[in-house]
């Protein structure tokens, strides 16, 4: 079986059968005689597998498994039994056999971990994620070198999730050396075949590990074996060919056919037989799923067959009990596959169990809940949504009242006696600027790599002036967007409420359940519509997380209402694949639908105008098309706007000139940086859809520079498991050279080409056909990225990804592994350097991978690349002066000044009272981690999100150390003091004083000397109070602003 199918086989049998110990062994995630080197995590998944399978255990095991990785060779077993390391709450912790174990063992250490494989040392506190594990733990060390707690974290937040007693964890590689093996030992070094070979020397296979066990073989794997086999022996000839004799003959980590017929030779094999079986009834198909299967189980009964009902959840509770309210007295609940025999033949059993799909013997029904609801998978996590970026030492940042430096370094700084942390800024022509910590709140990243950008200079007044140049526009564009979304809010648009009748009937066509995200969003643009104000809403979502239904269920409401609605698509290609799932949807019903492109014959064209003007058509699918001035419409309520990112400036203005008061719906897997700003501060409305597809999996994304012999596997590959491969340029110049190239690499494929300067209704003809099987490799530029849904194509590979945008990059990849098969994308390079900054952009996508990632991606793209100007036509603008973190908050300042909003001084607060806390190194020992907790610390504006901070900073580090915990009492006060318009706190030994920033209000003195008595001198409040230290000061204005048990 694939991956993929040993995974779900390995879910079901847990359920199944509790009393199995299973072991999922998992291949690499990399083509063989690859340049890039399996992941960590993948490494440390088959470690871990390996060493479990070799353990005693009381339970009876079960090595669930792939061809693929049957054909790899593995570790020798005195490697895998050696290579696992134990620690245990109250228990001993040796420190040096630790640091010995993670050093050999492939682990790399990184001031935040959030990957597998990374470890970061702070003290007593170690945070590691182990290589084979879902997520990271926490190892809190107490007194005399003892584990005080061992707690697991959101990799996210960095935040304990929950504590375990024991932990046992593996290694992040599968190149190991035992302890005096090898001293020159490079653990960092990547993974190849030819490492692990020369390492170990003699490898052993599954087989040999194993033993004498029966093995049994899912269907169509002799089928497989032979592909595999031919997979691997490509790969090995291309890598020769191309890298001219790099691979030993002698000797190979995989197997070739006489060594796989000899261990068949010496082992049972088996098919499993699952006996007599009838057909499942298609329940998700019928008009009402549920009602079909509760006839089935009356049936069933009548028949004198079992039947189980398999699944987990609220969906799946419900229906057992409306199965046993209208069919039999009270269902089973068993907790075990084998337990169902024990029942009589007319039973209804329930089993919480995620099998794929149901099946029919003699005897017994099994039904899974997708079988009648259709496709359903758990909601993903939102929280990326507003993440902020970090700060790095070497970035480009903007200080807020001295313009763009380079961040260079944290140091120590001495001001009246006191020392505390500052960071080094370099600035144009190697002027430095040192800025206390004080000011860290100043700091924001521009999100640039250095030498794309102008450096200020020092002490001039070039900044100042640029600055009130842009806070100037800054406050216009606020202005300007609060007048929209007031305008918004107060005009009156027109309800459209549909028939309740007929839109159910329209929503029971849907043929899957809906995600709670598609419920959220689709409840959510009901709402605008029938709430009377113009809808303005974001829907976003990755390919194939469900946008379309929620633009169905809009157009649905709309058109049953009376309105007319028109969906409008970059492509002609997009437009074409919405109008037949819209056409599709609507069949049957008095809702006509058209489509409307530069592909449809011109009387064609000609009537879909007409009937668009007197009516007819209520629902029309179109490209720019529709926006010409000869397009009339009869009642036009809605427009739908899909990906938006492909659409200028030109475009949008015509679309908000189609109709007064038009509820807008747009959709994007990506959304350009202006609409997220937009909606970041306020000024449209965001649905997101987070939950994946069921069955499928993130596309594995490598980055590489261009390499001919990966390319020929890849291609090759994809070809020998049945799929289709797309090929993708930037421009349509690079289209011959990479043409002549395939022919060269892989003369056995046949090649379909496609770009923008193709006739219209060809290219579009070389598309569709590709979607139905004609060809093997689409060789284009990004056109496909809107759009063309190719079910058999798993590989994508792009050249000079360097050259493309993370938003077209992401589209690109959510082209392949669009159903169960494994997707593959590989992102190519230049030959040579590429710079830092275009690296880091890059791997953002290889970074993120998962499912659902668009938003993630879209937020480092507007982090790296900013977002423009949001209030106008210019998408550099502002953004290229002061870096889009600034930008973004000087923004939100400017709208909330607009709105009246809570008057909180922006104004720091300047604390002079011969104290100052730190984070010291000996706390936090990364720099950056050091600078961003200063940083994110000094943004605090309410005393609980300081609180907040404190209980993270004392989850992820340890008990806080007495300068940590001067440093949170300070900026409780400060933020205090903030509230009350005060500039300035002072302290010596025989007063205290407040300085306002205007003249302050009695109210104001009342609430500042309800505790202490004080004097109004020259604008300033003055306390007649002794004190000797620091410490008693802050106790003082925490008294003052009644800080005290807070």
């Amino acid at each position: 079986m694939s991956e993929g199918g040993a995974n779900r086989v390995a879910d079901a049998v847990r359920s199944l059968d509790p009393e199995l110990d299973i072991v999922v062994l998992p291949p690499w995630d990399c083509l063989p005689y690859d340049r890039v080197p399996p992941s960590r995590q993948a490494m440390g998944r088959r470690m871990d597998a390996l060493r479990v399978w070799s353990q005693p255990s009381i339970k009876p095991k079960l090595l669930i498994t792939s061809l693929d990785t049957l054909l790899q060779r593995i570790p020798p077993a005195r490697i895998i039994n050696n290579s696992l390391f134990e620690l245990a709450v109250g228990g001993a912790f040796d420190r040096q056999a630790f640091e010995r174990f993670v050093g050999r063992t492939g682990y790399i250490e990184d001031g935040i971990v959030d990957e597998p494989g990374e470890l970061a040392f702070r003290d007593d506190v170690i945070d590691i994620f182990p290589a084979g594990a879902s997520k990271p733990f926490r190892i809190i060390l107490g007194e005399d070198s003892t584990v005080a707690e061992l707690r697991s974290y959101d990799p996210t937040t960095q935040r304990t999730t929950s504590t375990v007693e024991v932990m046992v964890f593996g290694p992040a590689s599968e190149a190991i050396a035992l302890d005096g093996d090898l001293d020159d030992q490079d653990s960092g070094a990547e993974v190849s075949e030819q490492r692990l070979l020369q390492l170990y020397g003699t490898m052993q296979t599954v087989f040999d590990m194993v033993g004498d066990i029966d093995i049994a073989f899912g269907e169509g794997a002799e089928e497989r074996l032979s592909s595999y086999l031919d997979i691997i022996e490509e790969a090995r000839q291309a890598r020769d060919r191309f890298d001219h004799g790099a691979v030993e003959r002698q000797q190979s980590l995989y197997l070739q056919q006489f060594e796989w017929s000899g261990a068949m030779k010496s082992i049972a094999t088996f098919e499993l037989d699952l006996g007599e079986s009838r057909e499942l009834p298609k329940f998700a198909d019928a008009s009402n799923p549920r009602r079909a299967f509760i006839d089935y189980v009356k049936s069933e009964k009548i028949a004198g067959r079992r039947v189980l009902l398999t699944g987990r959840g609220r969906l799946f509770e419900n229906l057992a009990r409306r199965v046993e309210q209208e069919v039999v007295t009270e269902g089973q609940a068993i907790s075990s596959w084998k337990e169902q025999n024990a029942f009589e033949p007319s039973a209804f059993l329930t089993l919480e169990c995620p099998l794929d799909s149901g099946f029919a013997s003699a005897i017994l029904t099994a039904v899974t809940l997708k079988d009648i609801l259709g496709e359903r998978t758990a909601a993903a996590d939102n929280a990326l949504f507003l993440a902020e970026p970090e700060l790095n030492l070497g970035d480009v940042v903007v200080h807020e009242d001295h313009g763009v430096g380079i961040l260079k370094c944290l140091q120590d700084i001495t001001v009246d006696g006191v020392t505390r942390d500052a960071a080094r800024l370099e600035y144009r022509d190697g002027a430095s600027l040192l800025v206390p910590i004080d000011e860290f709140g100043k700091l924001w990243r521009y999100g640039s790599e250095p030498e794309a950008v102008t450096l200020d200079r020092l002490h001039t007044e070039a900044w100042s002036k640029r600055r009130a140049v842009i806070d100037k526009d800054i406050g216009v564009a606020a202005r300007h967007l609060m007048k929209l979304a007031k305008e918004r809010l107060e005009a009156k648009a027109e309800l459209f409420v549909p028939p309740r009748m007929e839109y159910a009937k329209f929503v029971r066509r849907f043929p899957y359940a809906e995600t709670p995200d598609q419920a959220v969003a689709i409840e959510a643009v009901l709402g605008d519509l029938a709430s009377g104000t113009v809808m303005n809403r974001l829907i976003c979502g990755d390919v194939g997380f469900g946008k379309t239904e929620v633009a169905l269920r809009a157009g649905a409401a709309v058109a049953l209402a009376g309105g007319q609605v028109v969906l409008i698509t970059p492509t002609t290609v997009l437009a074409r694949q919405h109008f037949t799932t819209f056409e599709r949807r609507f069949a049957g019903t008095e809702i006509r639908v058209a489509m409307l492109s530069r592909v449809v014959d011109p009387q064609e064209a000609k009537d879909v105008k007409l009937d668009l003007a007197d009516g007819k058509i209520r629902i029309v699918v179109a490209t720019q098309a529709i926006l010409a001035k000869d397009v009339c419409f009869d009642h036009l309520g809605l427009l739908i706007v899909d990906e938006e990112h492909r659409f200028g400036t030109r475009e949008k203005q015509a679309m908000k000139a189609m109709a007064p008061l038009l509820h807008t719906l747009t959709m994007s897997a990506t959304p350009i940086p202006r609409t997220l700003q937009s909606a970041m501060i306020g000024v449209q409305d965001v649905s997101i859809l987070a939950t994946p597809p069921s069955k499928r999996r993130p596309v594995r994304t490598s980055l590489g520079p261009v390499d001919r012999a990966s390319m020929r596997v890849a291609l090759m590959r994809e070809y020998r498991r049945g799929g289709q491969s797309f090929m993708v340029v930037p421009q349509v110049e690079d289209i011959d050279q990479v043409h002549k190239m395939l022919a060269e690499l892989v003369p056995e494929l046949s090649i379909r080409i496609a770009h923008g300067k193709m006739k219209a209704a060809f290219m579009d003809n070389v598309m569709v056909g590709f979607a139905d099987g004609d060809g093997d490799v689409l060789l284009s530029t990004n056109i496909i990225e809107s759009g063309l849904d190719v079910p058999r194509a798993n590989t994508i590979v792009i050249w000079r990804a360097d050259r493309f945008g993370l938003a077209q990059l992401h589209q690109l990849r959510g082209r392949v592994g669009r159903g169960k098969v494994q997707g593959v994308a590989s992102l190519l390079t230049a030959e040579g350097d590429i710079s830092e900054q275009t690296r880091l952009r890059l791997s953002t996508m290889v970074e993120n991978d998962r499912l659902g990632a668009g938003l993630a991606i879209s937020m480092q793209d507007l982090d790296l690349r900013g977002a423009g100007d949001v209030a106008g036509s210019d998408q550099a603008g502002h953004m290229k002066l002061i870096g889009v973190n600034l930008y973004q908050k000087l923004l939100e300042r400017a709208v909330n000044g607009s709105k009246r909003e809570a008057a909180i001084a922006e104004q720091l607060v300047v604390l002079n009272l011969g104290i100052a806390g730190t984070i010291p190194l000996e706390y936090v020992s990364d720099g950056a981690v050091r600078l961003n907790l200063y940083a994110r610390l000094l943004r605090a504006v309410t005393g609980s999100e300081v609180e907040g901070f404190a209980q993270e900073f004392e989850d992820r580090f340890g008990e806080l150390p007495e300068d940590v915990a001067i440093l949170f009492r300070l900026i409780k006060v400060r933020v205090a003091a903030s509230r009350f318009g005060i500039s300035k706190l002072d302290g010596g030994p025989l007063a205290m004083a407040i300085s306002f920033i205007g003249k302050p209000s009695r109210k104001t003195i009342k609430l500042l000397t309800r505790s202490q008595r004080a004097e109004l001198r020259d604008g300033r409040l003055v306390f007649e109070r002794k004190t000797d230290n620091g410490i008693e000061r802050i106790a003082f204005f925490e008294e003052v602003f009644q800080l005290n048990g807070k």
